[in-house]
């Protein structure tokens, strides 16, 4: 597994084709500490496409948020594992039992061949107003708080998390406590559907262990180039 101290981005990879993720993994691999591969990539290849990836010796991050009854959650773990990934992750909002599900169909495992069992919080894509829509209120910051700690103590790794809340989840959960930040956006580029975002470097510097970060560089005209940028401005 590549750390985070050598290089804490993660390429997010969202295509169905097999073939152009390989390219650009080739390509940005020497500029990325790994590769993200979510729901877009996994519904054409399932756990096969996964491994065909992990074949390339990037550290690949199954970005699938898992969010069904616990049984279901802990068999989706188990499975997605034969590929294995370096991290992984469910849904907070699944509620304790099935967070701890997942846990322990992780630990099933050698220590060795295990996961970082990875939470999602809040949607980098949302707002007050969006969580106000569902149900949810308060601002995202006590929404990604609350749900970080119960991750936390259902003995997940970390949490997803805008980069606005990392400040607030180091202190309150501690440095071990892994942070992977998307909405990440270099000076200059596309916000996109993001709506809580933050450049890397400033991202890094509060703190966060790992930056996902896709059409930055996958929509570039050089994706090496804009890579191998984003890496040295950290």
């Amino acid at each position: 597994m590549t750390t985070s101290a050598q290089n804490p981005i993660l390429c997010a990879i969202d295509t169905p084709s097999i073939n152009q993720a390989r390219d650009l993994a080739v390509n940005i691999g020497p500029h990325v500490g790994g590769l993200k591969l979510g729901l877009e990539f996994f519904n054409a290849h399932g756990p096969d496409g996964v491994a065909n990836m992990a074949e390339l010796g990037a550290p690949i991050f199954a970005d699938l948020k898992f969010h069904d009854i616990p049984n279901t959650v802990a068999g989706a773990v188990r499975s997605i594992m034969r590929a294995r990934p370096f991290m992984l992750n469910v849904h907070t909002a699944g509620g304790p039992a099935m967070m701890r599900a997942a846990r322990d169909a992780m630990d099933e495992l050698p220590e060795n061949d295990r996961a970082l069992l990875i939470g999602v919080t809040v949607l980098t894509s949302m707002d007050e107003t969006d969580l106000a829509a569902v149900g949810q209120r308060g601002s995202p910051q006590d929404q990604v708080l609350r749900l970080a700690r119960l991750a936390k103590d259902c003995g997940l790794d970390g949490v997803v998390c805008s980069a606005h809340e990392i400040a607030l989840l180091k202190d309150d959960l501690g440095a071990d406590f892994k942070l992977i930040v998307p909405g990440i956006r270099p000076k200059g580029s596309d916000v996109g559907d993001q709506k809580r975002i933050m450049t890397p470097d400033q991202a890094v510097s509060a703190g966060a262990d790992y930056l996902v970060i896709g059409r930055p560089i996958t929509a570039a005209d050089d994706p090496a180039a804009a890579a191998k940028a984003i890496a040295a401005s950290l």
